[in-house]
């Protein structure tokens, strides 16, 4: 198969990132300046961007969160089957995975709140709390813990619940385990479909700059691009501080504890990326995700069936960053002084947010509700960022993408589950994905 630059995936991906943008911003700028004539714009409008567009994107996006639940359910059976009867291994990997995201996690608040006591973002500004904004009410400490253990899998598949598929498959695969001829009938089993699910990701592949081209076409020609002028230097220390945890956070993981090279990881963790970037979702790009860490980076499925799908569910590192952004920008433009003891608890409940609301649907605006009721801020000033919200939580999602990805690639180096041959090899997996 051609591996030509010109057919590339990820070439592909940003002509119709560039496309889509281009068109639907257009389309927002003579419709804004009313150089189209109305009844054109209407048609436009209504019949191709908010339409055909609209109906394109949704569908592309339906079809990747359609392979999420089984290419998880399937990927982590197998991975927990793969390591055997070796329970510590079990209990080792799972360690690291959960301590490296929560780690990364705090780094990213801690980071966005240091540069944005620099920046000032919301300094100078006179906001009021006119304002409103009602969020959902986050679960309890209690409620959460309860509700990771599912007390019915194929309910809690059927509504997506990550987390709960997750115990449930790493419970069914460690039951395998136990297993004789069996066992060893069931992994087969498993085996085959998990091939039939990557096999429809690379299906779905060659339909991905249309998909991206209609969901980008369709969100910048509601939203267009001034948008981003009115809050340009909150926004622009969010992009700035996403870009910084990206090369330093994850790089200097890769290149210090994985001792790996970070511009190789980044080169070929490039289309999930932009794919996080078009879909503003870690869940739908879950089987892009999982398919590269696997076939491109060289991470044993053992390893990158349980922190991949782990990292979608919790890693919310940019999130966290736009949390310390945004309680910084708050806090100055309504005059309110946190104090270093006031930032330090938003540190930590951001950082414990992250893994106990990751099942709530809006997680990045309850988490950051409850960050600002324990500063002491107004919730209000939530609905003061929303308008550009939208457009940065496209850049977040790639960042946690990429943390997912660097996280599950550590942990497999450290445990000896990474094919660094395959790692270091630029061609490699590229003929098995696309």
């Amino acid at each position: 198969m051609s591996t030509a630059p010109d057919h590339s995936l990820t070439v592909r991906i940003l002509w119709g990132m560039g496309g889509g943008m281009l068109a639907g911003a257009l389309f927002h700028a003579l419709v804004t300046s009313q150089l189209l004539p109305q009844p054109l714009a209407e048609v436009l409008g209504n019949w191709v961007f908010a339409g055909l567009f609209d109906i394109g994107g949704a569908v592309f996006v339906a079809s990747l969160k359609l392979l999420v639940v089984p290419l998880v359910l399937f990927s982590l059976i197998l991975g927990v089957a793969n390591l055997g009867a070796d329970s510590a291994k079990m209990g080792r990997v799972a360690i690291k995975t959960l301590g490296l995201y929560m780690l990364t996690t705090a780094v990213a608040i801690a980071l966005a709140l240091a540069v944005a006591s620099v920046v000032d973002p919301g300094k100078g500004m006179s906001l009021t709390t006119e304002a409103s904004f009602e969020p959902a009410p986050p679960p309890g400490l209690k409620q959460v813990l309860i509700n990771i253990f599912p007390t019915n899998p194929i309910n809690a598949m059927a509504e997506g619940n990550m987390l709960q598929v997750i115990v449930f498959a790493v419970l069914f695969g460690f039951a395998l385990t136990r297993l004789d001829a069996p066992g060893a009938r069931l992994v087969q089993l498993f085996s085959d479909l998990d091939q039939a699910v990557m096999k429809l990701v690379v299906l779905l592949m060659w339909v991905a700059p249309y998909g991206v081209f209609c969901l980008l076409a369709s969100l910048f020609a509601s939203e267009g691009i001034a948008v981003l002028g009115d809050m340009a230097r909150y926004v622009f220390t969010v992009l700035g501080v996403l870009l910084a945890h990206l090369v330093i956070g994850y790089g200097g993981m890769l290149l210090v504890v994985g001792r790996l090279n970070p511009w190789t990881f980044f080169t070929k963790m490039r289309p999930a990326m932009l794919f996080g970037f078009s879909t503003a979702s870690s869940n739908a790009t879950l089987p892009v995700t999982l398919n590269l860490v696997e076939t491109r980076l060289g991470v044993n499925n053992s390893i990158a069936a349980f922190s991949v799908p782990l990292g979608a569910t919790i890693n919310m590192d940019g999130t966290a960053i736009m949390q310390g952004v945004a309680t910084v920008f708050i806090a100055q433009a309504y005059g309110i002084e946190v104090g270093f003891a006031g930032y330090l608890m938003v540190v930590l409940t951001a950082t414990l947010a992250s893994v106990g609301t990751a099942g709530v649907p809006g997680v990045g605006l309850v988490t950051l509700a409850m960050v600002l009721t324990q500063a002491g801020l107004p919730v209000e000033g939530i609905a003061l960022i929303i308008g550009v919200d939208r457009l940065l939580d496209m850049v977040r999602t790639a960042v946690n993408i990429a943390g997912d990805a660097a996280v599950s690639t550590v942990v497999a180096r450290s445990e000896g589950e990474l094919d660094v041959a395959r790692f270091v090899d630029r061609e490699a997996g590229q003929s098995a994905e696309f």
